[in-house]
């Protein structure tokens, strides 16, 4: 699998380019405010752009989508409840052949509702759902509760090896393991949900006493 990690601007955004050597197909995730870098990436490559992923609808991941698509001719996809008009919408758990990858859509709703993560190999594109040491920015009712059950119902069932790669380069470093994250981060290891919420109130108390940037 070729893969590329992309930092575009914004706040810290990162854009993913994932490709098949075999067929020679790429797919993009979130290409946003310098969508010309990415398709640099995916043509430095030899590949052709099939599909242009969003993990959510955030214009701070959407903004390049209609210049990579233009460009390329790629097909957007998102989430079946995605706002606009997405070539391609996708539920939970439903895959997506990319030559000889599988892209498989994790719904994880909490941060927004349409949120996704991606699943290709040990590889896992998470958006802003979860972070480096972090996870994603909600109010404090519902959607926290609905990312807190996203984060332990679905991405915390997946083996410690895999890899998470966020939205944003938020935390310690740019990349982490689900293995690393169970283990450390600080709302993965509140002992419910109360306590998850909790720690969200009360994050920069947190980081202040715990010396975390």
């Amino acid at each position: 699998m070729i893969f590329e990690q992309i930092a575009v601007g914004g706040d810290r955004n990162f854009a993913y380019l994932v490709g098949c050597p075999e067929h020679k197909v790429a797919a993009v995730f979130d290409p946003a405010f310098n969508p010309s870098d990415v398709l640099d990436a995916v043509s430095r490559h030899g590949l052709e752009l099939r599909y242009v992923v969003n993990t959510h609808g955030h214009s701070d991941h959407t903004n390049g989508n209609d210049d990579a698509c233009r460009e390329s001719g790629a097909k957007l996809v998102a989430h079946e409840s995605a706002a606009g008009d997405p070539d391609i919408r996708v539920g939970h758990d439903q895959t997506l052949d990319l030559g000889s990858l599988s892209m498989r859509f994790i719904h994880t709703p909490g941060h927004t509702s349409d949120s996704i993560c991606v699943l290709i190999d040990d590889v896992l594109i998470t958006g802003d759902t979860l972070f480096v040491g972090k996870v994603g920015g909600t109010r404090f009712g519902d959607d926290a509760r609905e990312e807190y059950e996203s984060l332990h119902q679905k991405l915390m069932t997946l083996p410690d090896p895999v890899k998470v790669y966020p939205g944003h380069d938020y935390g310690v470093r740019p990349t982490s393991t689900i293995g690393d994250e169970r283990s450390t981060n600080p709302f993965l290891i509140q002992p419910d949900v109360d306590a998850f919420i909790h720690l969200k109130r009360n994050w920069l108390q947190y980081k202040a006493e715990h010396g975390i940037k």
